[in-house]
């Protein structure tokens, strides 16, 4: 890792810390560095409020100031140009004499999309673009998706036996463990809805909310007889809901990965076994393993689009 990885790595751990409160806004990081010192970092803490790089500067402290001309601002996701609910951050960057830029991506935003980097470079500020750019991406998928493809990012979520079964034909079963079950209700806390399908609904009656965690509940959703998948993402896309997790049974996550709407697929495999029941979907032969975790002998995978 060179330095200038080293200190992106830094801006998307801040980052991470918007995952709640900067929705609808993505999560951004910024550290400012002199003569291999942060002197100064921030992260995007809640929409309509200080934008990463104006917290970072408001962390420096007053000794360290005089340094600032002299100095390089990394920034996961670049600055933003245009005035929403906050002035431009291009602007206070060349107000603040900063001599260099590094941003992880450009931002996908139609008001952004390199009018930041172009401001700053025709202000005189050296700029560098794309270090940790995957990781940058990465981190803001559920915003990119949205602003890219007009849709919610959809993760698709099943628990199974291991031998490949999502129920039990002769009785209920429970496949997740409470510490799973835990990371199921963070996950919702994280993602802006979440949708089953109507057996599942009739059957069960899932609450779907955010019990064993702190947030807020996402939206549920019914699939039904009479209402389609593409009414259900146009409603959401016209609700600014940058996100959306399936759950449900075997037939309800089969209809997302026919018509190709997924982009996530998180599965937790319990060391049980069940005689018989309904099978889980089969993978999709585009879905490529990310990340594979073990939680209490429950094996969770997570496998992204290739």
């Amino acid at each position: 890792m060179n330095t200038d990885e080293l200190y992106m790595s830094r801006c998307i751990q801040l980052a991470k810390n918007g995952i709640l409160g900067a929705k609808p806004n993505p999560m951004v990081g910024a550290c400012i560095v002199y003569g291999g010192r942060i002197i100064g970092e921030g992260y995007h803490k809640k929409c309509g409020e200080g934008h990463a790089e104006v917290n970072a500067f408001a962390s420096v402290k007053e000794e360290d100031e005089k340094y600032l001309s002299k100095s390089t601002i990394y920034v996961s996701l670049e600055p933003c140009s245009h005035y929403g609910k906050t002035p431009p951050c291009a602007d206070l960057i060349i107000k603040k004499g900063v001599k260099r830029v590094v941003c992880g991506c450009v931002d996908p935003f139609a008001k952004v999309q390199g009018r930041g980097i172009k401001k700053l470079r025709e202000a005189g500020i050296e700029v560098t673009v794309g270090v940790m750019e995957k990781e940058c991406l990465e981190l803001n998928r559920r915003f990119i998706t949205f602003n890219t493809h007009g849709r919610p990012y959809i993760l698709l979520k099943w628990a199974q036996s291991s031998n490949g079964f999502i129920d039990n034909d002769f009785k209920p079963e429970m496949f997740s463990t409470p510490f799973t079950k835990m990371l199921s209700h963070k996950l919702r806390a994280e993602n802006d809805a979440i949708l089953v399908g109507h057996t599942t609904e009739e059957r069960d009656n899932p609450q779907l909310n955010v019990r064993e965690w702190s947030g807020n509940d996402p939206e549920r959703i019914i699939l039904s007889h009479s209402t389609s998948i593409e009414e259900i993402l146009r409603h959401l896309a016209e609700e600014k809901k940058q996100s959306l997790i399936v759950e449900g049974g075997s037939k309800t996550l089969n209809s997302f990965i026919e018509k190709d709407l997924w982009d996530e697929i998180r599965i937790e495999t319990s060391p049980k076994t069940v005689k018989s029941g309904t099978l889980a979907p089969p993978l999709p032969c585009q879905a490529k393993l990310a990340t594979r975790d073990i939680y209490d002998g429950n094996i969770i995978e997570t496998y992204i689009k290739m």
